[in-house]
């Protein structure tokens, strides 16, 4: 590769399908690609991808590899079963800020322990707009207040497992109604909004340390008329760089997501993004050897007609260079001006960060055996109430399995032999695992519940709204001869077996009005009908019991499924 061949290798950070690296990844790595994304399909055993990370370093000692491991409703780890950790809502629910900072870091700790080196959590917009399509329940709340703390201490619990953190969706994708994976969200905010809503947990980031922005692909009018924030040097340049003083990486959301790629075509957005100040462009997690060529000559083109200034790039490549140096010499809870900001010592993730090393292939003498965080994973016509979705504490009673007993710090046998092992290939002190399953269940709200509808006596017939997994599935190891169907085969409650109780479960019921209109007819001749709702609380349907759990993660359906059942998993 040329000197420019490379600079504009260290600028693009593609993805690959399969489990092992394709051998163009390998060939890239070697002529000074710096950085890949793994996602869901690259993800098998901890062994698979470890052994994955350690062949990618093999070809570049000085790779950065990511991955978006919220946890919660988006994992790539646990992809196959669920999280086995609450996602970000439960959590503000809770809101328990040093639970939330412990969390993070077991997180850390098991995408350390497979070698992956920055992480694109936590989520920092605030949901302000219940029907949101794709941030919902990965938010930790509506409160601007209360998701600025949470960030930050998300932030410090990456660290302080020697991951690094990057915030997102910059500078908010929380009030929009389109997903930008389909098309291009405006968000219609004033500059006082912006400041007073959408600003405040990117700030809390970057105090807390974060070396790493994702821009999202939303349009800002007050800021940008034109350009979506990552093409739009208004937003990168103005406000990141400017006005909040990130001096750090900025990354761009995914380059292939309609709301950009649409509009400008795959190499058009990628040479706008650069221009407009981004520093590293993921690319696709289907990225190919065709798509890095196409890129590379449109860089070039750019830098020849002036499009993109040389001085850009050699800014960016610089960046990417900076903040792989930061990872190499290990993290430290510092903010963006250096300044520096230690975890609390009463903090339970208290550890010394200074003690982890960047991944190296030679770090693979022990491995994690399992995924597990907790346990044995398994392979607006309503009544008109509304709930407060991140809010302190819980807006209504508990169910009865939520005040379960276990130790949130506690830990199965899978939890144990994963630690010793995290432990042995880094020779570190690693936090003590957190119990998903008991976080879960701190986080179930019932919101409303008629005397005598929970627990459930006898298995039921549940009819499920499009979910990630099934709920019924879960439900039934509990109540075995539990039956399920599709919202989509219930018209009307005929369609429900005789004789049999109903749970009708959903995820951000009010993100589909045809959903709210269809569960509140059948619930409406149903009255006994037990509602579970797996996302943001929003439209009560009615039924005689509304029970929330703040997520769709493997646990937090496990502990809504314990309240309808009254029994509980093994902790």
């Amino acid at each position: 590769m040329s000197e420019l061949d490379v600079l504009i290798a260290q600028v693009l950070q593609p993805g690959f399908p399969g489990t092992e690296a394709p051998d163009w990844i390998r060939r890239r790595l070697a002529a000074g690609l710096g950085s890949v994304i793994l996602f869901a399909p690259n993800i098998g055993t901890p062994d698979q991808v470890r052994a994955l990370t350690d062949a990618l370093r093999a070809e570049n000692p000085d790779v950065c590899v990511a991955i978006d491991e919220e946890a919660g409703d988006v994992t790539r780890l646990d992809h196959a079963t669920g999280s086995t950790f609450p996602g970000n809502l439960a959590l503000g629910t809770l809101d328990d800020v040093e639970l939330t900072e412990a969390v993070a870091c077991a997180i850390g700790a098991r995408v350390r322990a497979v070698g992956i080196d920055l992480n694109y959590a936590p989520v920092a917009d605030v949901n302000n707009e219940p029907r949101n399509p794709v941030i919902g329940a990965r938010s930790f709340g509506a409160d601007p207040a209360l998701v600025a703390r949470h960030v930050a201490a998300s932030v410090r619990g990456l660290h302080a497992a020697g991951v690094a953190a990057c915030a997102k969706h910059f500078p908010g994708h929380g009030d929009t109604i389109i997903d930008s994976h389909h098309g291009l969200p405006t968000v219609n905010a004033s500059r006082t909004d912006l400041d007073r809503i959408m600003l405040p947990p990117f700030r809390a980031a970057i105090d807390a340390g974060a070396r790493a922005m994702m821009i999202a692909h939303i349009l800002l009018p007050t800021l940008d008329a034109e350009h979506p924030a990552s093409v739009s040097p208004a937003v990168i340049d103005g406000l990141l760089r400017n006005e909040l003083g990130f001096d750090g990486l900025a990354v761009s959301d995914g380059i292939a997501m309609a709301a950009v790629k649409a509009r400008y075509g795959l190499a058009g957005a990628t040479v706008r993004a650069l221009a407009a100040g981004i520093d590293l462009v993921c690319v696709d997690k289907d990225s190919t050897d065709d798509d890095m060529a196409e890129l590379t000559s449109a860089i070039t083109a750019a830098l020849r007609d002036g499009t993109l200034p040389e001085a850009r790039l050699v800014e960016a490549a610089g960046r990417v260079a900076e903040f792989a140096a930061w990872l190499k010499t290990g993290l430290t809870c510092t903010s963006s001006n250096n300044s520096s900001k230690p975890t609390s010592s009463t903090s339970p993730t208290s550890i010394n960060s200074n003690s982890f090393n960047r991944p190296t292939s030679s770090d693979s003498s022990a491995k994690p055996t399992s995924f597990t965080s907790s346990g044995s994973p398994n392979s607006s016509t309503g009544s008109g109430s509304s709930a407060s979705p991140g809010s302190s504490g819980s807006s209504g009673s508990s169910g009865s399995s939520g005040s379960s007993g276990s130790s949130e710090t506690g830990a199965s046998t899978d939890e144990a032999q994963t630690s010793s092992a995290i432990a042995s290939a880094k020779s570190v002190s690693i936090p003590t695992p957190i119990n998903g399953l008991a976080v879960a269940r701190r986080a179930i709200s019932v919101l409303r519940a008629e005397p005598t509808a929970l627990p459930l006596t006898q298995p039921p017939h549940v009819v499920e709204a499009d979910l990630p997994r099934s709920f019924a599935d879960r439900l039934g190891e509990l109540l075995p001869g539990t039956t399920r169907a599709s919202l989509t085969e219930v018209a009307v409650a005929a369609d429900v077996p005789a004789g049999r109780p109903l749970v009708v479960v959903v995820r951000g019921i009010q993100r589909r009005p045809e959903d709210v209109e269809q569960v509140v007819a059948l619930v409406k001749e149903r009255p006994d009908a037990v509602v579970v709702e797996l996302g943001v609380p929003s439209v009560d349907p009615g039924g005689a019991a509304w029970v929330v759990s703040h997520g769709a993660s493997l646990v937090c359906v496990k502990a809504a499924a314990e309240v309808i059942a009254g029994k509980k998993f093994p902790s």
